[in-house]
Protein backbone atom coordinates (compact mmCIF):
# COMPACT_ATOMS: atom_id res chain seq x y z
CA UNK A 1 0.00 0.00 0.00
CA UNK A 2 1.38 3.65 -1.29
CA UNK A 3 1.43 6.08 1.21
CA UNK A 4 0.13 9.60 0.39
CA UNK A 5 2.43 12.53 0.63
CA UNK A 6 0.38 15.38 1.57
CA UNK A 7 1.95 18.99 1.00
CA UNK A 8 0.09 20.60 3.73
CA UNK A 9 2.80 23.78 2.57
CA UNK A 10 0.67 24.53 -0.68
CA UNK A 11 -0.06 28.28 0.10
CA UNK A 12 2.82 30.23 0.04
CA UNK A 13 2.92 34.21 1.65
CA UNK A 14 1.39 35.89 -1.86
CA UNK A 15 -1.31 32.90 -1.97
CA UNK A 16 -2.52 33.29 1.02
CA UNK A 17 -2.54 37.36 0.94
CA UNK A 18 -4.42 37.22 -2.50
CA UNK A 19 -6.86 34.63 -1.12
CA UNK A 20 -7.56 36.92 1.86
CA UNK A 21 -7.95 39.77 -0.07
CA UNK A 22 -9.90 38.19 -2.63
CA UNK A 23 -12.70 36.96 0.24
CA UNK A 24 -12.93 40.28 1.33
CA UNK A 25 -13.81 41.87 -1.59
CA UNK A 26 -16.51 39.30 -2.03
CA UNK A 27 -17.60 40.48 1.38
CA UNK A 28 -17.66 43.99 0.59
CA UNK A 29 -19.63 43.09 -2.47
CA UNK A 30 -22.09 41.25 -0.86
CA UNK A 31 -22.53 43.99 1.93
CA UNK A 32 -22.75 46.49 -0.70
CA UNK A 33 -26.34 44.93 -2.44
CA UNK A 34 -27.75 44.23 0.84
CA UNK A 35 -31.31 46.69 1.26
CA UNK A 36 -32.63 48.45 4.12
CA UNK A 37 -35.68 45.59 4.70
CA UNK A 38 -37.80 48.22 6.21
CA UNK A 39 -37.87 50.33 2.61
CA UNK A 40 -38.57 47.51 1.53
CA UNK A 41 -41.35 45.95 3.48
CA UNK A 42 -43.03 49.51 3.37
CA UNK A 43 -42.79 49.59 -0.64
CA UNK A 44 -44.73 46.28 -0.53
CA UNK A 45 -47.45 47.43 1.71
CA UNK A 46 -47.98 50.37 -0.29
CA UNK A 47 -47.58 48.41 -3.44
CA UNK A 48 -50.53 45.52 -2.05
CA UNK A 49 -52.58 48.43 -0.53
CA UNK A 50 -53.15 50.00 -4.11
CA UNK A 51 -54.53 46.80 -5.38
CA UNK A 52 -57.34 46.74 -3.19
CA UNK A 53 -59.29 49.70 -5.10
CA UNK A 54 -58.89 47.94 -7.82
CA UNK A 55 -59.89 44.60 -6.38
CA UNK A 56 -62.91 45.87 -4.77
CA UNK A 57 -64.70 47.37 -7.59
CA UNK A 58 -63.88 44.29 -9.34
CA UNK A 59 -65.50 42.58 -6.73
CA UNK A 60 -68.84 45.07 -7.08
CA UNK A 61 -67.96 44.07 -10.81
CA UNK A 62 -68.68 40.51 -10.77
CA UNK A 63 -71.34 41.22 -8.33
CA UNK A 64 -73.47 42.48 -10.97
CA UNK A 65 -72.76 40.83 -13.36
CA UNK A 66 -74.19 37.91 -11.03
CA UNK A 67 -76.82 39.38 -10.08
CA UNK A 68 -77.97 40.06 -13.56
CA UNK A 69 -77.83 36.65 -14.19
CA UNK A 70 -79.60 35.16 -11.07
CA UNK A 71 -82.17 37.29 -11.99
CA UNK A 72 -82.61 35.94 -15.21
CA UNK A 73 -82.70 32.32 -14.01
CA UNK A 74 -85.44 33.36 -10.61
CA UNK A 75 -87.46 35.00 -13.67
CA UNK A 76 -87.13 32.21 -15.74
CA UNK A 77 -87.63 29.82 -12.85
CA UNK A 78 -90.70 32.05 -11.86
CA UNK A 79 -92.17 32.00 -15.06
CA UNK A 80 -92.13 27.86 -15.78
CA UNK A 81 -93.77 27.94 -12.74
CA UNK A 82 -90.78 25.56 -10.61
CA UNK A 83 -91.71 25.03 -6.61
CA UNK A 84 -88.22 26.02 -6.18
CA UNK A 85 -87.87 29.38 -7.21
CA UNK A 86 -88.10 31.40 -3.70
CA UNK A 87 -85.04 29.07 -3.02
CA UNK A 88 -83.43 30.64 -5.53
CA UNK A 89 -84.21 33.85 -5.63
CA UNK A 90 -82.97 33.39 -1.70
CA UNK A 91 -79.77 32.34 -3.12
CA UNK A 92 -79.07 34.61 -5.62
CA UNK A 93 -80.21 37.28 -3.37
CA UNK A 94 -78.16 36.30 -0.75
CA UNK A 95 -75.29 35.45 -2.86
CA UNK A 96 -75.47 39.38 -4.16
CA UNK A 97 -75.61 41.04 -0.55
CA UNK A 98 -72.63 38.60 -0.01
CA UNK A 99 -70.24 39.78 -2.54
CA UNK A 100 -71.15 43.31 -0.96
CA UNK A 101 -70.79 43.21 1.96
CA UNK A 102 -67.10 41.23 1.77
CA UNK A 103 -66.38 44.36 -0.75
CA UNK A 104 -66.92 46.47 1.87
CA UNK A 105 -65.52 44.62 4.97
CA UNK A 106 -62.57 44.53 3.26
CA UNK A 107 -62.36 48.25 2.18
CA UNK A 108 -62.96 49.26 5.94
CA UNK A 109 -60.57 46.61 7.33
CA UNK A 110 -57.69 48.20 5.28
CA UNK A 111 -58.66 51.61 5.91
CA UNK A 112 -58.70 52.49 2.18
Amino acid sequence: MKKCNWNFKIFTRQKTAITTIVLLLLAFNYQTYAQDGLAGINEANQLVRSYFDAGTELMYAVGAILGLIGAVKVYQKWNAGDPDTGKVAAAWFGSCVFLVVVATVIQSFFGI
